[in-house]
């Protein structure tokens, strides 16, 4: 579904990426693990296009996407889950999901208002209320409903419980595990490692902008010199 091969990206003269190396299966969830300001938003931008690689191979479904801009990896099936959240204050629940609503990929059961509003009964007893006026826990559910409502193949989540209270982390958790068993591919960002071991089948470690480690869940959760060193567990 998505390779990374010898990533290499810059912030003007300050170099971020480090010959990075990572790919998701079809119908697979990994992991970019790692602590603050190691290089994972950089590397989600780096394959989004949001940051334009200096080096380095990005394939998406057989093509290459590399330093495409975001609009086209959209139209080709990554859908973003911002950190940040950064959905549209000034328009509805409704209206923010609809605004995205599209289905470049022909899919015969796609992602619909109804199917987001049964998986977040939450937005759908707030359909009618401005996006600034949400929690942050319906704000992130409704960044992960407008991002299904593009229809992608690979589901991209920069921190995807970040500040979130317990109870609101769960709904989330249980959500993505929903989409997981409908055969999405899942790219995540994420702190709770726990969470992750649960959901996810393999998970890539960063450090300096390089990845210093990889394997499956069973391995990661056996792995606790790793844990300790790069991720503060």
């Amino acid at each position: 579904m998505l390779e990374v091969r010898g990533l290499e990206s810059f912030y003007g003269a300050s170099q971020a990426l480090f010959g990075v190396d990572f790919d998701v299966g079809a119908g697979e969830v990994v992991t970019m693990l790692g602590r603050n300001g190691m290089g994972k938003t950089t590397t989600l931008h780096s394959v989004i296009g949001i940051v334009a690689p200096h080096a380095g191979m990005v394939r998406f479904a057989g093509s290459d996407v590399t330093a495409l801009p975001p609009f086209r990896t959209a139209n080709l099936g990554i859908g973003l889950v911002p950190e940040g959240r950064q959905i549209f204050p000034n328009l509805t629940v409704r209206e923010n999901l609809v605004a995205t609503a599209s289905n470049h990929q022909n899919l015969g059961d796609p992602w619909t208002l109804e199917k987001v509003f049964e998986m977040f009964p939450d937005l759908a007893a707030r359909s009618s209320s401005m996006g600034n006026l949400l929690s942050g826990g319906e704000q992130q559910m409704l960044a992960i409903g407008r991002a299904l409502m593009t229809n992608p193949s690979l589901l991209v989540l920069d921190e995807a419980t970040e500040g979130l209270a317990p109870l609101i982390r769960k709904k989330i958790w249980d959500a993505l595990a929903v989409i997981r068993d409908s055969g999405l591919s899942i790219l995540v960002v994420d702190k709770n490692i726990k969470d992750l071991l649960r959901l996810a089948d393999r998970h890539f470690v960063m450090e300096k902008g390089k990845v210093v480690w990889s394997g499956s869940s069973g391995q990661l959760k056996q792995a606790e010199d790793v844990q300790h060193r790069y991720l503060g567990v």
